[in-house]
């Protein structure tokens, strides 16, 4: 549908090639193991714009993309973000949809009762969105759960 729908969002784009989408369903053994998993996509979608966001700025600052590769090789957060300080950009200060992504669920329109799919961009990894969500693991509250390390079971607190 996003292909076939393309000139619908975007009438002044055209594009050279189709653009696609990888997508997986995954059965994960526990929310723990999820909530986990997605925190780490989180995190990923955090790191690759960052990069991405100093990739284009060297670029557009007269660098080949090679050479910004290059300069960018084996650097971390801090050194990233000083180098956006150098082009007067705040990382913190990107739109939030950019650092955490967007996450996608169903969720209840409270007005009617019915639902919908919800498109947010939020800290997912904080548990107040689990709090505020708990529909989306099933859960009527959240679990909070511990991992025992000496037999490595899980323990369900309430």
């Amino acid at each position: 549908m996003y292909v076939m729908k393309w000139k619908e969002f975007f009438p002044e784009k055209e594009f050279k090639e189709p653009p696609y989408f990888d997508g997986r369903f995954v059965c994960y053994p526990s929310s723990v193991i999820l909530r986990d998993y997605l925190a780490w996509r989180q995190v990923d979608c955090h790191i690759n714009n960052q990069y991405n966001t100093c990739f284009w700025l060297l670029v557009k600052s007269g660098k080949s993309r090679i050479e910004a590769q290059s300069s960018l090789k084996g650097t971390q957060t801090q050194e990233k973000n000083e180098l956006l300080a150098k082009f007067g950009i705040d990382y913190n200060a990107l739109p939030i949809m950019f650092r955490m992504g967007s996450s996608v669920f169903r969720d209840r329109d409270e007005p009617t009762g019915n639902d919908r799919v919800a498109v947010e961009h939020c800290n997912i990894i904080e548990t107040s969105f689990w709090k505020e969500h708990p529909r989306i693991l099933d859960e009527e509250e959240p679990l909070l759960m511990i991992l025992r390390p000496h037999n490595n079971k899980m323990i369900r607190l309430s």
